[in-house]
């Protein structure tokens, strides 16, 4: 007899044991003898260790193969298989190079409580149901059936090639096939009796993400229908589901784009209406090429339409062979190549014809197509515990493979081999692509460039999946052709001009016209100095003296730029309208000679020295260290702790300055320019050996784009180091109401502290310097500003340093949604909250660090208010 949950000896013993799940049929051909072999399930190598990069995650739980290309960095786990590998399983595909959709952590489900695990249908439903994975098993009949699952974002990399979408890089290889096993939608459904005004079957799993679990629905007709062949699975070629594939049970809705297959699912609602999840509404949806990624932020109510909700999957195709970057000799021009990849449709529609041409669509030809899913048609079995019948079914719910000989020598005198597919509602694979904001649904033809190198072909696809760079998309982009052009970049023939510009937007210009002075080593070496220090960018040479008063970074910002290369953070930190002021500040061109030296000057230390210092920081060089910890604090807000030189060490940051942190940018097509960044440690000054950097996670989401470095920081591995360099900021804090502005000594009686989100760390370490010191008399008033309660951030140390201090501070946090017994202020800062809590006199400082919105607001407040703006200090 065989397990209906597993084949894995392990699982198989532990639910044996457990005696929880019914016996089941074996696997048996005897109703048709005559039926054709069917497709070999590939051997599946389970992984039992957990990797390296997944041990420091939510995920360390989860046991991966290496060969699985990330195409979000570490967490969450995103991933396809390379394509020939992919290719190269057959028609069904290992658990193990299967594709993975997570948008976070992976529930832990242990093996022991699977058979107790528990679903709900409720909602307009005549019958609620409540059921356990091993009643589900008992109560109702299994079937088995091949279902081809694809990620709607499948070839999004080419999309982002063309304008960044707000989704990541799939190649082409986010689509896998499995068998599954479980029971038909239907008969759950009917079981349950939908009532009249029912029109669609909501899901939920028991994922914890930061808009709460991950749902979505279907149409109720559809789910009702055999012929659609939705399921409720629990098995996946024959084995207990893998925890990256729901385990234990998940929904299986074929013919439709990957994320209505809700993964451990855990509820099931019938309604009037489409799902309210925000995962519904926020993703897998395909808004009119038109509206830009501003314009769908600024405009909630386009997402909520659901005309542009994605359902059944459009026709697509792929070249897997000839392989990117593979190579033919030319010696064998008297042979042919067999060119070969796969084909799918959705709704159920099969695949009718694949075309490929080696004229750029001028003329084609018909590709040879197999069809592995309808040897399941001839056949009636039980296999892996469930009823095979699909002689009934009409419906294609699984891609094809198809292959065409070229003659090498034909392929010789092409440029480029392009394929097309086309279902049975006679629906084809457009030549242009249909850019939109979140880069779903991309399916024009597939085309791979053809190139003559010496006595040999090599082939180029469209695009690499994740950062890998390569293609010949990124290389016509990097050319300055525009892939928007109806001709793939590229110029044909007499071309009218006006195709070839590019769509680029022009790239705000740096240096004073008409400027040509070459400035040499020797005299660039004569300004590093404080007086009239200059620095150099991208090769061009400017003079900080003018604006070293006015700088947002403080004097000691430019003066450690003085003489040194400062690229990387100007360019990293710098906005374009400040990058827009600096042909006034051009003084000239650093010599090529003059380059080189200060290329190869003073590298960072990337190690520890032989000589220890006392403090970490170095305001003119980049000073590595690793990370050694990472705590999660809310869902979107970790602390990083980072490793000094050695135990006794310290920061070397004084109080109310920042530092800058620099990572190589993992989204540059290069993989190596650098991200630079402001942050203010939460650590205090004096902590010795260690580094805290409180860092708020701005993920990418359906409707907005992540924050590049904050998504670096979160995906940097256990042990990889980030570069830091400082201190820099004009604001200092020396204690007893003593504080340095632009260099000029001040002092205060009290400080008015606004703050909002993440603004509040480097308010948190002046306040901390006044509370600690019990002779310090400055009074400190907080306004901490956040949506949620959970946004509160240092909440709990700021209370601590409150105590036995009340007299000197006060802390006053608002929401804009704030719960039900919430006993703080309620609303955003305003100009009524300052007035009532900030007293205004010539002793008092405002201290004020938020996003940009609350700044101007703030600003604009305190200056109707009377307040000077040498009182009002912007961190």
């Amino acid at each position: 007899m065989e397990d209906p949950i597993t084949q894995d000896g392990h699982s198989k013993a532990v639910l044996e044991k457990h005696q929880e799940l019914p016996p089941t049929p074996p696997i048996s051909d005897s109703c048709d003898e005559d039926a054709e072999e069917l497709p070999v399930v590939p051997a599946s190598s389970r992984p039992t260790v957990t990797l390296d990069v997944d041990k420091k995650t939510p995920d360390s739980h989860v046991p991966r193969d290496p060969r699985l290309i990330r195409l979000t960095g570490v967490h969450p786990f995103n991933v396809e298989a390379p394509l020939s590998a992919l290719f190269n399983e057959g028609f069904l595909t290992s658990p193990e190079l299967f594709y993975v959709r997570n948008h976070g952590a992976v529930p832990e489900v242990l093996d022991e409580d699977i058979p107790e695990w528990e679903f709900s249908i409720e909602g307009l439903v005549k019958h609620p149901i409540k059921l356990t994975l091993r009643q589900l098993c008992e109560q109702y009949e299994q079937i088995t059936c091949p279902v081809t699952l694809v990620c709607a974002g499948n070839r999004r990399k080419e999309q982002n090639q063309v304008r960044k979408t707000k989704g990541f890089s799939w190649g082409a290889a986010g689509v896998s096939t499995a068998l599954f096993t479980g029971v038909a939608f239907s008969e759950l459904l009917k079981k349950a009796r939908p009532l009249r005004k029912a029109r669609y079957v909501c899901m939920e799993g028991a994922d914890k993400l930061p808009n709460g679990c991950y749902g979505t629905s279907v149409k109720l007709n559809w789910a009702m229908d055999p012929n659609r062949g939705m399921m409720l699975a629990h098995k996946m070629n024959g084995s207990m589901l893998t925890p990256d594939h729901g385990k234990p049970l998940r929904a299986v809705i074929p013919g439709q784009i990957g994320g209505r297959s809700v993964k451990w699912l855990t509820k099931i609602t019938v309604t009037a209406a489409p799902s309210d999840n925000w995962y519904h509404i926020y993703d897998n949806r395909v808004l009119p090429t038109m509206v830009d990624p501003e314009q769908s932020a600024n405009d909630p109510g386009t997402w909520a339409d659901e005309r542009y909700a994605i359902y059944d999957l459009s026709v697509n195709s792929a070249t897997v062979y000839p392989a990117h970057e593979e190579q033919i000799s030319l010696s064998k021009a008297d042979q042919s190549y067999t060119v070969r990849g796969y084909a799918y449709s959705g709704g159920g529609r099969r695949v009718t014809r694949v075309e490929l041409s080696v004229d750029k669509g001028r003329t084609w030809r018909l590709a040879n197509i197999d069809y592995p899913e309808d040897r399941y048609r001839d056949t009636e079995r039980y296999l892996y515990g469930g009823r095979l019948d699909m002689s009934w079914r009409e419906s294609c719910f699984c891609w094809c493979q198809w292959s065409m000989e070229v003659s090498i020598a034909e392929l010789a005198s092409a440029n480029d081999l392009i394929v097309r597919a086309m279902d049975e509602s006679m629906c084809v694979q457009p030549k242009d692509m249909y850019w939109s904001v979140l880069g779903m649904m991309n399916n024009p033809w597939f085309r791979i460039t053809i190139h003559k190198q010496g006595n040999h072909l090599s082939f180029e696809h469209p695009t690499q999946p994740a950062l890998q760079p390569g293609g010949w998309m990124e290389r016509v982009k990097k050319a300055g052709g525009n892939l928007t052009n109806g001709q793939w970049g590229e110029r044909i023939g007499n071309e009218d001009e006006d195709l070839q510009e590019s769509a680029a937007v022009p790239e705000v210009v740096m240096t004073k016209e008409g400027l040509k002075n070459e400035i040499s080593i020797d005299e660039l070496r004569k300004h590093d100095n404080e007086t009239d220090p200059w620095f150099v960018v991208n090769g061009e040479v400017y003079s900080g003296t003018s604006f070293m008063k006015d700088h947002p970074g403080g004097a000691q910002s430019i003066i450690s730029a003085a003489g040194v290369d400062s690229s990387d953070e100007f360019m990293g930190i710098h906005s374009e309208t400040a990058k827009a002021m600096m042909p006034s500040y051009h003084v000239g061109t650093l010599s090529s000679s003059a380059m080189t030296t200060i290329t190869n000057g003073p590298p960072s230390n990337t190690s520890p020295t032989d000589e220890p210092r006392p403090t970490f920081l170095n305001p003119r060089q980049w000073c590595s260290a690793p990370l050694t910890g990472k705590r999660a604090v809310s869902s979107d807000t970790v602390i990083l702790t980072f490793q000094l030189q050695h135990s006794a060490q310290t920061l070397g940051l004084p109080v109310g300055q920042h530092l800058m942190i620099r990572l190589k940018d993992p989204s540059s097509p290069s993989g190596r320019d650098a991200l630079v960044r402001s942050y203010t440690p939460i650590s205090s000054t004096t902590k010795q050996g260690h580094l805290d950097v409180l860092v708020k996670l701005y993920l990418d989401t359906a409707a907005t784009s992540g924050g590049k470095m904050s998504k670096a920081l979160h995906s940097l591995a256990m042990g990889a180091t980030a570069d830091f360099k400082g201190p820099i900021g004009k604001f200092e804090y020396q204690g007893q109401g003593r504080c340095v502005v632009s260099g000029r000594e001040r002092h205060v009686k009290q400080f008015a502290m606004i703050a909002a989100g993440s603004g509040i760390t480097p308010i948190f370490q002046v306040f901390r310097a006044v509370m600690q010191d019990r002779g310090d008399r400055t009074r400190c008033t907080v306004l901490n500003g956040n949506r949620m309660v959970e946004d509160i951030l240092c909440r709990e140390d700021l209370e601590a340093l409150l105590e036995g201090n009340e007299d000197r501070g006060e802390v006053i946090h608002t929401l804009t949604k704030a719960p039900y017994g919430w006993k703080g202020l309620v609303g955003r800062i305003n100009g009524e909250l300052m007035e009532k809590h900030c007293k205004r006199d010539r002793d008092t400082m405002v201290l004020i660090c938020g996003p940009e919105a609350l700044e101007k607001s703030v600003h604009k407040a305190l200056k109707e208010q009377g307040w000077d703006d040498e009182q009002i200090l912007f961190f």
